[in-house]
């Protein structure tokens, strides 16, 4: 398929925009549709679909996507988590270019997220290839309608989560000892409050940590908002002696996007214990891994006192990211050569790496 186009429908930003250059790196030429960029009151948008699935909005979404496709061809339109999009857009784009997969990094059957995915539920089986990141996710898209599902990984991108060179003043900047990135969520304050509890000496970055009933506890160790520069988030986890990567238990996860990111970029990733996780990398080896905060506590103050044992442990967790394929580029190229084949016998489809998990 190199060298055709590729209409990209979703987010132009984060993950969502790593997969779209990635898609241009292998070749081919991408148009970019972003749902919300149709509207001047985006973040609003945004809002109303997360508490209503996105009411009153379908046939507007649709009038205002299709208007904005540029006149060309496409060999298929890749639609990013798809909460905006409802079957009779799904099916028009099929009518004018054929093929349509989604890809939804998220975890569309939980009950994390409220309404939000009532649209995509409702076009799940209007998609020729449903991509899910989840195991327990394949057999909820075939409940409800799926007429074919990959399973994949998450995965890092090759140049967003490439090494960055580190200067003097990076190194002051974001130096730290064990560091985590990421949003609050309700399970994760009791848990960080208990590692500071046991002398671990964390850094956090993230939005809506305020809202910790932990916060007290919490912010002297807090230090800054989200990182959503890729170089920044990058020099975080480089400048970083330890790499926590927390799963989002109401979307969950068994691995999430830092078990790929933290280990491509060199660092030393510390995880909860998981199936997913201690198939990925060698315990103790590649990555290091704890079933409580406890373990984790212990697990930390250890690497802390062994900087030989952190770069074993890095340079062996990168290379082993890399050789497991969990990268944009080879996923990416897994689900189109998928789609190109007509590969959809049997029904369900799963990465061959991503199979050995099940």
């Amino acid at each position: 398929m190199n060298g055709t186009s590729i209409l990209f429908i979703g987010r132009d930003s984060g993950t969502s925009r790593h997969r779209a250059f990635a898609l241009r790196r292998l070749g081919y030429q991408v148009s970019v549709i972003d749902p919300l960029s149709l509207y001047s009151y985006g973040s609003l948008v945004d809002k109303w679909t997360w508490h209503t699935g996105g009411l009153f909005l379908e046939k507007i979404i649709q009038q205002k996507l299709l208007a904005s496709i540029p006149p060309m061809a496409f060999s298929c339109v890749y639609i990013e988590g798809g909460e905006l999009i409802g079957p009779s857009l799904v099916q028009e784009l099929k009518n004018r270019f054929g093929t349509v997969i989604n890809y939804n990094i998220d975890d569309p059957y939980g009950g994390r997220d409220g309404l939000r995915w009532r649209l995509y539920k409702k076009a799940v089986p209007f998609y020729d290839l449903v991509v899910v990141l989840r195991e327990c996710n394949v057999p909820e898209a075939l409940a409800k309608g799926a007429s074919n599902v990959l399973r994949v990984f998450m995965s890092a991108d090759e140049v967003a989560h490439a090494p960055q060179p580190i200067t003097e003043s990076d190194d002051r900047r974001f130096s730290s000892d064990v560091a985590f990135v990421g949003t609050w969520m309700p399970e994760r304050g009791p848990f960080l409050a208990r590692l500071a509890a046991l002398n671990v000496p964390l850094s956090i970055y993230g939005d809506r940590w305020q809202k910790a009933a932990e916060w007290l506890v919490l912010r002297p160790f807090w230090r800054g908002p989200g990182i959503y520069d890729d170089r920044e988030y990058a020099k975080v986890i480089q400048c970083a002696k330890v790499s926590l990567g927390l799963l989002s238990k109401g979307n969950r996860d068994l691995s999430t996007t830092r078990t790929f990111e933290i280990p491509h970029l060199g660092g030393v990733l510390c995880a909860e214990r998981t199936l997913e996780h201690s198939g990925l990398y060698n315990e103790n080896e590649e990555a290091v891994f704890w079933s409580s905060p406890e373990e984790c506590a212990d697990k930390c103050l250890q690497l802390l006192k062994n900087p030989d044992l952190r770069r074993s442990i890095a340079t062996k967790g990168q290379k082993r990211c890399i050789r497991n394929g969990t990268t944009n580029q080879v996923v990416l190229s897994k689900i189109l050569h998928a789609t190109h084949n007509n590969t959809f016998h049997p029904k369900i489809q799963t990465d061959q790496f991503a199979n050995s998990f099940s």
